[in-house]
């Protein structure tokens, strides 16, 4: 399953500061109807991504009936990303294998 879609930069200044984009919801909706394939517990669901030339591999946070793609630094710095900035972001659920029975 794979997204294309453009968002902002936020921060989260929690214990230390995270940075996501949030997922639009349109997306998001699509990604819930395939949650129980990709999750792996606590509602997390694990993506390739890309924005620019940066390629990474993360897990989407559930939050507020939506998902948040976290930034690592090692992606935020290549690319000179700050809060506030736009990105566009290339991203593919990694769906589970179907084990067979």
């Amino acid at each position: 399953m794979e997204f294309v879609f453009s968002g902002r930069v936020i921060e989260w200044r929690g214990p230390a500061p995270y940075y996501f984009v949030r997922v639009p919801d349109e997306e998001s909706a699509d990604i819930r109807e395939v949650a129980a394939m990709a999750t792996y517990g606590w509602g997390v669901i694990p993506v390739e991504a890309r924005i620019g030339e940066v390629a990474f591999q993360t897990s989407l946070f559930p939050k507020d009936g939506g998902y948040l793609l976290p930034l690592k630094v090692a992606v935020r710095k290549p690319s000179g990303l700050s809060a506030g900035d736009d990105v566009t972001v290339r991203m593919t659920v990694r769906l589970h294998e179907p084990q067979p029975r």
